[in-house]
């Protein structure tokens, strides 16, 4: 089943009309895209764009073939003049299936959200996922879905419905995930394919055929991430953004409750909020264990204040109890943690502060934790596939 993808962008085409934005000024040449629309074996087209049929011919293709032109978006949008010899557009009830002629199967997939989406087999067999923005599926049970060869959905502003889908098993390794509606929200370039490839999806220029079951040479989701960053720096955001396109995630959080610290509660509010429903949290500093343990994905946030808690449990405060094995102990704890994670078999993004380009702290105390976080953030760095610096919410691909 070949599908062309007339276009990949959001409804209103990136960039944007008149969007002063910085990721529409770089939107430009190759990094242009025109409203997402797909044409799939000729014969059926999902979503009826202006300019479909001059997309068509840049692209190489013909609209002559056409037979059924359906509609994704939650409303049928402005009015789009239909090209000569094109069916008048429909739309398929949910849970409704339609038979095409051709040999196609198109069935309504029910959303979460206003639109409809279309899962598509070809006569060979293999089946294709269509979602409109802003939406995922609603009602999918595990073992009951269909799987997927080919995906195209709005994986930038819904990561969770790639979630779901692969916690029912309807994408699995094998499925070729490909980003669609495409908008401002992520500059375009480098920075949107890094973002994609952490979900282990890819995005593709408009005018691009793709053929469903084929194999596609897309990066392998890392196993072992190290996010660095400093205070404010969107570290912790970016450690999420990897891990929000999975199911299961449990959150490791490391900084305890500090009972009576309003200031450290709004801290906790504000990144439990953010994070999805789905994820479980799980407040310790014994990492250790879970890393050896089978299970899904961890994100433990953070590093540098499960070495703040191992410091105390050392006495490296104090210099005589440093001195007299503490220094030894704590060096035996870290040795531990790097050692699970070399060895542990889930995968984990974990963040960590920078804080060795700062200030010269002015106690002996503060040095000290300085030097160990710098030896502690190279060591963990050391066992992981991916480590990425934040500065400023960019993130900087050190490996």
């Amino acid at each position: 089943m070949d599908v062309t993808l007339l276009g990949t962008g959001a409804p209103a085409g990136l960039p944007r009309p008149h969007c002063p934005c910085a990721a529409c000024a770089t939107a430009l040449g190759a990094h242009a895209r025109a409203a997402t629309a797909l044409l799939v074996d000729g014969a059926l087209l999902l979503d009826l764009t202006p300019g479909a049929a001059l997309a068509a011919a840049r692209a190489g293709v013909s609209l002559g073939g056409v037979r059924q032109v359906l509609l994704s978006h939650p409303h049928d949008g402005p009015p789009v003049e239909v090209p000569a010899g094109l069916p008048r557009p429909g739309r398929v009830p949910d849970g409704r299936e339609l038979a095409l002629l051709t040999g196609h199967r198109v069935r309504a997939v029910a959303l979460d959200a206003p639109g409809t989406g279309y899962a598509v087999t070809g006569p060979d067999g293999q089946r294709l996922l269509y979602l409109p923005p802003g939406g995922a599926p609603a009602g999918l049970e595990s073992g009951s879905a269909e799987h997927y060869d080919l995906v195209l959905a709005d994986v930038v502003g819904r990561p969770d419905a790639l979630a779901k889908l692969r916690s029912v098993g309807a994408v699995g390794p094998t499925t070729d995930v490909v980003a669609v509606h495409l908008d401002h929200d992520v500059p375009p370039g480098a920075e949107l394919l890094r973002r994609l490839a952490a979900a282990g999806a890819r995005a593709v220029p408009d005018g691009t055929t793709l053929v469903a079951g084929a194999y596609e040479d897309v990066p392998d989701v890392p196993r072992r991430t190290l996010v660095l960053g400093g205070a404010r720096s969107g570290k912790s955001a970016e450690a999420e953004r990897r891990l929000e396109a999975f199911p299961d995630v449990v959150y490791v959080a490391t900084g305890g409750t500090r009972g009576g610290d309003t200031e450290w509660a709004a801290r906790v509010a504000a990144h439990r909020e953010r994070r999805p429903g789905s994820w479980r949290t799980v407040e310790t500093c014994d990492l250790v264990p879970l890393l050896k343990d089978d299970g899904p994905p961890l994100l433990v946030d953070c590093l540098s204040l499960w070495l703040t808690d191992a410091m105390d449990s050392v006495g490296a405060w104090d210099d005589a109890e440093w001195a007299g094995g503490g220094e030894r102990a704590l060096r035996e704890r870290v040795r531990e943690l790097t050692e699970a994670v070399r060895h542990t078999r889930r995968p984990v993004v974990a963040v960590s502060n920078e804080v060795g380009s700062g200030i010269v702290p002015a106690t002996a105390a503060g040095r000290r934790y300085r030097d160990e976080l710098g030896r502690l953030n190279a060591a963990f760095a050391a066992e992981c596939e991916h480590v990425v610096l934040v500065v400023a919410g960019q993130a900087l691909t050190l490996r």
